[in-house]
């Protein structure tokens, strides 16, 4: 059950790697892995039999969360942009009690620590100007060299490693996007491996960093990342709708909410 359930999660991570203003790394948090999962990499050899029993249906969900998703983002968001923007923000809300419970390990949560969250939360929201700015999707292709691509998937590793950071918006700010989702697409391995090959050693930079922080900094990390999990919210919020499609978004999001508060609890259970 718990390795289906591991999938499940690789293909939504894998969805967050292509998903305009969503990282990877936001549906960790969501399902209450983030730290499982960065600790799992790091100490990969030192309990090797448990750690690859966990990251391998992740990688594998992963792997097919983007090959499947790859052809139809563009479409799947150009026709039905609001409810999938309305259907996230509820999942990433319904979440956020079972995230500060987690955070507070010490029954409550030090005034102190707040303070990065705020920070984080205001960067977060800071991405809904960058995004705006630079026109998602609409940025042209840049160079194609391969130390240019493996330069582009290390500063994507960013987006992929910290919740609430977009990979997306960085592609962007490289003007690599539209090389990148196409690549996905086509499954190009001539734009793909160079960029894997960046984005491999770059999760092993951040990932060894987030662990750091939250060895010495465990609860004022893990408010910061719920910071930048809550500005991913404004980052899709598309604004307020009416009429039919508006019928249509608000119970998407209140069904999105219960769900993903139902499916923090039942993840708690399935880990124990």
């Amino acid at each position: 059950m718990k390795y289906f359930y591991n999938f499940l999660i690789g293909i939504l991570m894998g969805f967050g790697a292509i998903l305009p203003g969503v990282s990877s790394g936001v549906f960790c948090v969501i399902f209450g892995i983030y730290e499982k999962l960065v600790n799992s990499i790091i100490n990969f050899f030192k309990d090797f039999k448990t750690n690859f029993l966990f990251l391998f249906p992740i990688g594998l969900g992963v792997i097919a969360g983007v090959v499947l998703f790859g052809n139809v983002i563009k479409y799947f968001f150009s026709l039905y942009k609001f409810q999938s923007c309305y259907a996230f923000i509820g999942l990433i809300l319904g979440t956020i009690p079972s995230l500060f419970k987690q955070a507070s390990t010490n029954k409550y949560v030090e005034l102190k620590n707040i303070i990065p969250m705020i920070i984080s939360f205001l960067f977060g929201i800071a991405l809904i100007f960058i995004e705006k700015l630079l026109g998602l999707g609409t940025t042209s292709s840049a160079s194609s060299s391969y130390l240019y691509l493996i330069l582009s998937g290390f500063l994507m590793s960013v987006g992929i490693v910290v919740p609430g950071i977009s990979n997306t918006v960085i592609l962007m700010c490289l003007g690599v996007y539209t090389t990148y989702i196409d690549a996905v697409a086509t499954i190009n391995f001539h734009i793909l491996v160079p960029m894997g090959i960046g984005l491999f050693f770059g999760c092993l930079l951040w990932i060894r960093i987030i662990k750091y922080l939250f060895d010495k900094y465990h609860q004022a990390t893990s408010l910061c990342i719920i910071g930048f999990t809550i500005g991913s919210v404004f980052v899709l919020f598309p604004g307020f709708v009416h009429g039919i499609v508006g019928l249509i978004c608000y119970p998407i999001f209140f069904v999105s909410l219960i769900l993903s508060y139902k499916l923090a609890n039942l993840e708690n259970t399935v880990s124990t």
